[in-house]
């Protein structure tokens, strides 16, 4: 079922459309919204916007395009469903074009039955089509016929455009900057998933199941007015935590072990992406005290490196040294920290990069890289956001001290890029002693 937003106002989306038509000249481009998907039988997963599509729309419902047309008298379309109160009695509201306009700011609205008469005429005699191209084979398909339609009526005069640009390049660009209503909305999706990463401290004792403090985490989440999970959680206790992308969630918690979660809540369909490590029984061993503080440290280490004209990557080096230091204090490296970083000694114990952009995906969309050459990272900017996330992964069984098997800690927050530095958008607990305070049962 999709239920009506909780629309304010429709002027950051027509906003962005402008800016959008801005940058196309004489050219138009089509965007459709994701289909629906069916999870079994006639039962459906629950229906989840395009993200390119809500970023210029706001529009929740499936069935929907838009049709943004360029030139002296700039336009844009929506395409969407008829109202249908038959169906809205079986699956919930619908706007209808006439209501849909109003309320999203557009142009004009069609019934999406229609795109497939009118796309020929939208685009015919213009410049370049921007589409999302390779993204969904049915909608290049149906630009196909388009285009087709239109060459069958050149001797009419109608013109095909001449070349296809890709939507998705010129998007990426537009996402990586986020504006005040994006950062609103994620603002309130780090309170929220603080809050349940807080829960989830307050809750754990040795014996529960990763899933109970999944199901934690998550009524937190709801309860407090989140649209769900942004990803399916990692709840991984002891040595789960050294899989990365551990989901299954149904081992038992160990007393003496630390448990790491990942989990990030969805608002207004921008995601949170945040990673707490902490003792299943409430205290940090020395051992775990030590690696969980070379960690932390590596954190803040990165955390001073996000500041507008840094590279993306600089923050990733920051955390690295630290990171690399803390492994030869433990005795799993030896020699200098430049020698571990020149060979990637290094990467059996932290194998992934400190951060990647977050927005409306929790992997948000834009360039890490400008493209000039294979080492020019991206400048930060104001207004971009990322996450600051390393971590320490000893496998059992790794060519390591026997007290470090099994250990994995991480620590990540999410980062808006400011002015003259950073701002952290999650609190939830995060140093020992806060961890440590959370958790007494006393």
């Amino acid at each position: 079922m999709t239920r009506p937003p909780l629309l304010m106002t429709h002027a950051p989306y027509s906003s962005r459309r402008q800016r959008l038509l801005d940058s196309l000249g004489d050219g138009v481009a089509v965007l459709a919204t994701a289909p629906e998907r069916v999870r079994n039988s006639d039962s459906h997963y629950p229906y989840r916007f395009d993200s390119y599509f809500w970023y210029l729309s706001g529009f929740p419902e499936p069935e929907a395009a838009i049709v943004l047309v360029g030139g002296r008298e700039p336009k844009s379309l929506l395409f969407c469903r008829d109202k249908d109160e038959e169906r809205e009695t079986w699956d919930g509201f619908r706007y209808g074009p006439e209501a849909a306009a109003k309320a999203f700011g557009f142009s004009e609205a069609h019934p999406i039955a229609s795109l497939e008469q009118k796309l020929p005429e939208l685009i015919a005699n213009r410049g370049p089509l921007w589409h999302s191209l390779g993204h969904d084979a049915d909608w290049d398909q149906r630009i196909t016929r388009a285009l087709n339609a239109i060459r069958n009526q050149s001797r009419s005069g109608s013109r095909a455009p001449g070349e296809i640009r890709d939507l998705r390049g010129l998007l990426d660009q537009m996402r990586l900057i986020k504006d005040d209503h994006e950062i609103k909305s994620m603002r309130r999706a780090a309170e929220i998933a603080s809050a349940g990463h807080s829960r989830a401290m307050r809750a754990c004792r040795p014996g529960m199941a990763e899933y109970e403090l999944e199901a934690e985490i998550g009524y937190e989440f709801r309860r407090r007015g989140a649209d769900g999970h942004a990803y399916t959680p990692i709840v991984a206790g002891g040595a789960n935590a050294c899989i990365l992308h551990y989901v299954a969630n149904n081992k038992l918690l160990a007393g003496q072990s630390l448990v790491l979660i990942d989990a990030g809540c969805e608002v207004d369909g921008y995601a949170s992406d945040i990673t707490r490590t902490f003792p299943v029984g409430g205290r940090f061993s020395p051992v775990q005290r030590e690696v969980y503080e070379v960690v932390l440290a590596a954190q803040q280490a990165a955390l001073a490196a996000v500041r507008p004209g840094a590279l993306f990557t600089d923050y990733h080096q920051a955390a690295l040294r630290v990171l690399v230091q803390g492994l030869i204090d433990l005795k799993v490296l030896a020699g200098s920290v430049d020698g571990a970083i020149e060979s990637e000694a290094y990467k059996p114990w932290y194998m992934h990069r400190t951060g990647h952009w977050l927005g409306l995906d929790v992997h948000d969309a834009g360039e890490y890289k400008t493209g000039i050459a294979d080492d020019a990272w991206v400048k930060l900017l104001p207004g971009m956001t990322l996450t600051v996330e390393p971590g320490l992964y000893f496998r059992p069984g790794s060519r390591i001290p026997q007290h470090l098997h099994g250990l994995g800690v991480r620590i990540e927050d999410d980062v808006l890029v400011t002015a003259d530095g950073c701002a952290v958008y999650t609190n939830a607990p995060k140093t020992i002693a806060e961890i440590e305070e959370v958790m007494r049962h006393d």
